[in-house]
């Protein structure tokens, strides 16, 4: 009988879920895991509170360094263990191990713009509105703007170029879609959320060949983002996206794409359809583990390849068919540059690590 009850006693912690709390950064972050799991695990469970990657992640209980293959019960977690996460330098996704709140716009901003936005006070709105009609160029950073001034859309046909890094905007309207052979937006370092932008209004834009919304407060991106078909150049970094939507394939123009500094776990498939990609997949500081397989058999151009501070190990990628076209064009690219260098490594050095 006892032994019977012994066995039904064992099955039963087998299954239970315990909470670990995990000491991080001045704050408790509590886990509820199985026992059963292992230490390999809890580091996953742990990527999207402290944007910590696994491989960086140092767990420590009662002194001692607790091992990725050991289950949490072999390694003496019970409920209501503490344990301390240490995290090495570099080894993050998106802005860094989280330490505080991310505040997007800084208070002092208002302050230290405060001349420059006393000098576009000082130029009459009609001069202004004339200059961006004749050079093509709506040049507006730097102004504490919350709102694009609706003096920009009265420049309709002729703006080119629309430039509103660093202000404080909420918003990009549908007013957008009137300047309708606009080909450059700048709209990095903003408070742009996901429900903040009118993809309408930007699907509209025929001739858009650049779109930078670096440094703002994206999570996601919608389909119609793949019905920007003119893109050849989208700058994404330093935001909070965890993907990209399947459509990004639509991009068949897309050259360049910068997403470093966010929290993608994967990215899909259907990049391997934007064939025009030369400089693509400047991912670093993401929590990704492996890219498309096909990238490199179809992305034909490719020649550099950022992973930094990424799960990707340059073992994963040699397996990939197309490596070694890429890696030649790679190579190749970086001897023209050679001699402007001191000390170039002619091995691999994109941020893929050896092991």
């Amino acid at each position: 009988m006892e032994n019977d009850s012994g066995a039904t006693e064992s099955n039963s912690n087998a299954t239970t879920t315990i909470t670990i709390n995990v000491k991080f950064s001045g704050s408790s972050i509590p886990i509820s895991i199985s026992p059963q799991s292992t230490i390999k695990e809890l580091k996953s469970l742990l990527l999207p509170a402290t944007n910590v990657l696994p491989r960086g992640q140092k767990l420590i209980f009662k002194g001692k360094v607790l091992e990725d293959s050991v289950t949490l019960a072999a390694s003496n977690l019970s409920n209501g263990s503490k344990v301390m996460l240490m995290a090495s330098q570099g080894l993050y996704q998106g802005d860094g191990p989280v330490v505080k709140k991310a505040q997007v716009v800084p208070s002092s901003r208002k302050d230290s713009h405060s001349a420059s936005s006393g000098d576009v006070k000082k130029i009459p709105v009609k001069n202004r509105s004339e200059r961006w009609k004749i050079t093509g160029v709506v040049a507006l950073s730097e102004c504490n703007l919350e709102a694009i001034p609706d003096e920009v859309w009265i420049c309709g046909s002729s703006a080119r170029v629309l430039v509103c890094d660093r202000n404080i905007l909420r918003n990009i309207p549908i007013e957008i879609s009137q300047l309708t052979r606009l080909e450059k937006l700048f709209i990095n370092a903003n408070d742009l959320s996901d429900e903040s932008i009118n993809w309408e209004g930007l699907t509209n834009l025929k001739y858009l060949t650049v779109l930078a919304l670096n440094q703002n407060r994206l999570t996601t991106l919608p389909s119609a983002l793949g019905s920007i078909s003119s893109l050849r150049e989208l700058h994404l970094s330093n935001n909070q996206l965890t993907g990209l939507p399947n459509e990004i394939g639509n991009l068949t123009q897309l050259e360049v794409l910068k997403a470093n500094n966010n929290r993608m776990s994967k990215i899909c498939e259907f990049i391997g359809n934007c064939r025009s990609l030369v400089e693509v997949l400047h991912l670093s500081n993401n929590g990704m583990k492996s890219l498309p397989s096909k990238l490199f058999k179809t992305c034909l151009q490719l020649s550099t390849l950022d992973l930094h501070n990424t799960e990707i190990t340059i073992d994963l990628l040699r397996q990939f068919e197309g490596w070694n076209d890429f890696d030649e064009r790679r190579r190749s690219k970086h001897q023209k540059q050679i001699e402007f260098r001191v000390g170039v490594s002619r091995d691999f050095d994109e941020g893929a690590d050896k092991n």
